[in-house]
């Protein structure tokens, strides 16, 4: 713990094994200590941002079969939608209502929508909306099917998004990313090889991307480990992580089923995150899934956060949202935070 330490307050970069070691031995209290360290390079004690957003489930029609999913319809199956224009205006119009300005999508790999639809799409939004909203449009494994399905190189798929006035390709759909976990759960997903591919070819087309991860399925630490290692490597030969967000599995209505893992686990993990992933400056902690509770993670290094309104694909699964933001807020503030609002909008129109 000792040598550990040392290399944090030298600002020298920790290892697997060493990552490792500190998950095995040390104890909640020291991790939150040591990312408080790594976290103190990047922002002042007592600050921390947030933002109020919205994920937008135009589609719920897929046909990966993940089997940790409660969202999904096959094509042709009862309850499939999509959304149209007008469906997707009035969930920005009732976020802008409650103060938010960033809308992120999120659906499915459905086979009935080309890439014509979300160039509409996206280009309508920027179109009514301008720089007042900013839009997530996809995740990275929506990006690769819709490459795929169009039969277009990853390059092109993001070049043709770009002008129809996209900004972001967040990583969502990353889960855990070794090939292993891949080959258990979503068989029908890209590997973890081309998830990659598809990241580097965002960022090279000029769009911005974040990193993602969840945890509470059935991976192991190595798993985990190699998630961080992965993605810390991305980081180093490209710079095109804006941020590192890390969720909770809810397992209710899955086929996979299981038990969540507690807070405390959590919480550990997060700071494990900040300690490791020490070239990425935003550590963002979930609401989402971790509700009022989420808040302690600014204690484990975690500086940023979201107030979501909703988000169909893990309310399926038994997350619930409070639209109570003051309440939330307060919380920040009992924990020794002043958030401040993050206007995700007008930082990208600026850039």
């Amino acid at each position: 713990m000792a040598e550990i330490s040392a290399k944090i307050d030298e600002g020298t970069r920790i290892d697997v094994d060493e990552a490792r070691w500190l998950w095995l031995n040390a104890s909640a209290e020291e991790l939150q200590q040591l990312a408080y360290k790594v976290r103190a390079r990047f922002h002042a004690p007592g600050e921390c941002t947030y933002m109020v957003m919205r994920i937008i489930n135009y589609t719920n029609v897929c046909v990966a079969q993940c089997d940790y999913c409660a969202f999904y319809k096959l094509p042709g199956q009862a309850g499939g939608y999509v959304m149209s224009h007008d469906d997707v205006f009035a969930k920005i119009d009732e976020l802008i209502a409650l103060g938010g300005d960033l809308a992120a999508f999120n659906g499915g790999f459905n086979p009935a929508l080309p890439l014509s639809y979300y160039c509409d799409l996206f280009a309508a939004i920027r179109a009514r909306y301008g720089d007042s909203v900013e839009f997530y449009a996809l995740t990275i494994a929506e990006f690769m099917y819709l490459a795929d399905h169009a039969k277009i190189s990853n390059a092109e798929a993001a070049q043709r998004l770009k002008a129809a006035g996209v900004r972001w390709i967040t990583g969502g759909g990353s889960e855990i990313l070794t090939e292993d976990f891949r080959s258990r759960h979503s068989k029908f997903k890209y590997t973890v090889t081309e998830y990659f591919e598809a990241q580097r070819a965002i960022v090279e087309a000029g769009l911005k991307t974040t990193a993602t991860m969840v945890i509470g399925f059935d991976e192991t630490l190595d798993e985990r480990l190699e998630h961080l290692d992965r993605t810390r490597q991305f980081q180093d030969e490209t710079g095109g992580l804006a941020s590192f967000l890390c969720w909770t599995f809810k397992p209710y209505f899955t086929q996979i089923g299981g038990i969540e893992i507690t807070t405390a686990e959590y919480l550990k993990h997060l700071a494990l995150c900040r300690i490791f992933l020490d070239n990425i400056p935003r550590i963002r902690t979930s609401v989402l899934t971790q509700n009022q509770q989420a808040l302690e993670g600014l204690k484990y290094g975690a500086d940023d956060f979201d107030l979501p309104i909703e988000d169909e694909v893990t309310q399926k699964a038994g997350a619930t949202i409070s639209l109570d933001f003051e309440r939330i807020l307060s919380y920040a503030r009992e924990l020794g935070f002043e958030p401040t609002y993050r206007h995700v909008a007008l930082a990208a129109a600026k850039a």
